[in-house]
């Protein structure tokens, strides 16, 4: 027996799992309790799943997750890079500065008041001097918080000296762009992690004590990641993860590029985008606003709609309670999936999906039969065409699936815990395929099972 934990800001889950068998054996749910303790409420969760005393793995996105901030050379070029390395780490990128740091640059990166910072730049055997003078402007500086170097390799050991030497916590990973076109996120990915371990989660001071710290594994989304990038191998499919919370909705994709696809320089074809303006609570006015940009709702009639978004950003603990209220977080969550998915696929090309996975409360709670987003007649390039289906696979939100297998990557071995993790995984898609609907994206239409 194994339990996974999901500590996040609002609630705590939890999984016990065989791992003989790969069976689910129990969930449960606590409060996060981040007024005092967070261990009072995964101690509580862990008790109540009948979890006690069993191997406990955890990650954690309590207290804000992984802030962020990467410092590049170009910013099309080596910060977005770093930007998108950091999604796939877990990390909200909260900052992103590009070319030679001055005054107003580092007040700037100084207000974003991040946990890590990812300083890049120059190709390999590139431009050296950006990223020693942003070495030399951080040493210098008022913000002292860990820093992972992975730009120019033949820079990155005196960049390394130069922060070291003013006391900064600095580790180093592999160029992020080692040549143009040719991304490389595993080191930092890697590095990103281990520093929010060592780092962010004592820092946080989320639990009195060390015991929490020594038992996360990694931030949620890492995890969340990871967990997608094994189902996908172990099934050989190329998979869509759509995650919708009260802050931000979150899309994980893996792809295998085919044909003229497979050329394409610069595309993470495993990948995480964060929508920071989408959410059903926190965010909830963002999701109308960006509807209307997208001209996916009518501004005449979409009035009713703002006021309801606004009441639920200034409650964001507001329950649904009739059928009314019930309509409006549908519509939010249907919205917030469309144009998430949109955003998402002008980055890669979709269409060729054929499995979509649904995550979120809105989508575990809700008493509709199917959650559909419409995205409307003009749909456009990069979402996944008739024929997807949709699975409703809640991912580290309820059964933990997507959570514990975070462990083949942290533990670095293909052990029976990572097997059996896949078959819970797979075996919790096939058990639900009545569940599962033909949907199509080409005139807008995505269904996602919320039993």
């Amino acid at each position: 027996m194994a339990v996974c934990a999901d500590v996040g800001s609002t609630y705590t889950k939890v999984a016990v799992v065989d791992l003989d068998s790969g069976t689910l054996v129990a969930t449960a749910a606590h409060p996060t309790t981040v007024r005092t303790d967070v261990l009072d409420g995964l101690d509580a969760a862990v008790a109540a799943a009948g979890g006690t005393g069993h191997p406990l793995y955890v990650c954690s996105s309590a207290g804000g997750g992984l802030r962020l901030a990467v410092v590049g050379y170009e910013r099309l070029v080596t910060a977005r890079a770093g930007q998108q390395v950091g999604l796939t780490a877990g990390a909200r990128v909260v900052h992103v500065a590009a070319g030679r740091l001055d005054g107003p640059g580092m007040a700037a990166l100084r207000a974003a008041r991040p946990d890590v910072l990812l300083l890049v730049g120059g190709t390999d055997g590139g431009d050296a001097e950006t990223l020693l003078h942003n070495a030399s402007r951080l040493a210098g500086g008022r913000l002292r918080v860990p820093v992972v170097v992975a730009g120019n390799a033949d820079a990155r050991a005196a960049a390394k000296a130069i922060l070291a030497d003013s006391g900064i916590p600095v580790s180093t990973a592999d160029n992020v762009l080692p040549r143009i076109g040719v991304l490389n996120p595993g080191p930092a990915r890697a590095g990103i992690r281990q520093v929010f371990l060592r780092h962010v989660i004592g820092g946080k001071r989320l639990s009195r004590g060390t015991r929490f710290a020594s038992l996360v594994r990694g931030a949620t989304p890492d995890a969340v990641l990871t967990g997608v990038e094994l189902l996908a191998d172990q099934t050989g499919t190329d998979l869509v993860v759509l995650d919708i919370g009260g802050a931000t909705t979150d899309v994980y994709s893996v792809l295998t590029p085919a044909g003229e696809q497979a050329t394409v320089a610069g595309t993470l074809w495993r990948s995480r985008t964060v929508e920071g303006d989408l959410g059903v609570r926190w965010s909830a006015t963002g999701v109308v606003e960006a509807a209307l940009g997208e001209r996916l709702l009518d501004p005449a009639a979409a009035a009713p709609l703002t006021a309801a978004a606004q009441r639920r950003a200034a409650d964001p603990d507001l329950l649904p309670g009739d059928e009314a209220e019930r309509q409006v977080d549908a519509r939010l969550a249907e919205l917030a999936a469309t144009v998430a998915l949109r955003r998402h696929g002008r980055q890669r090309d979709l269409r060729d999906v054929r499995l979509v996975i649904g995550s979120g409360g809105v989508l575990r709670h809700g008493r509709r039969p199917g959650l559909r987003a419409r995205a409307g007649r003009a749909a456009g390039p990069g979402v996944p065409r008739r024929g997807a289906r949709a699975a409703p696979f809640p991912a580290t939100e309820r059964t933990g699936d997507l959570a514990i297998m975070c462990l083949r990557k942290t533990r670095q071995s293909d052990t029976p815990t990572d097997r059996s993790a896949v078959r819970v995984a797979v075996d919790s898609l096939r058990g639900r395929a009545r569940t599962v609907v033909e949907s199509y994206f080409g005139s807008g239409a995505f269904f996602a099972s919320s039993l």
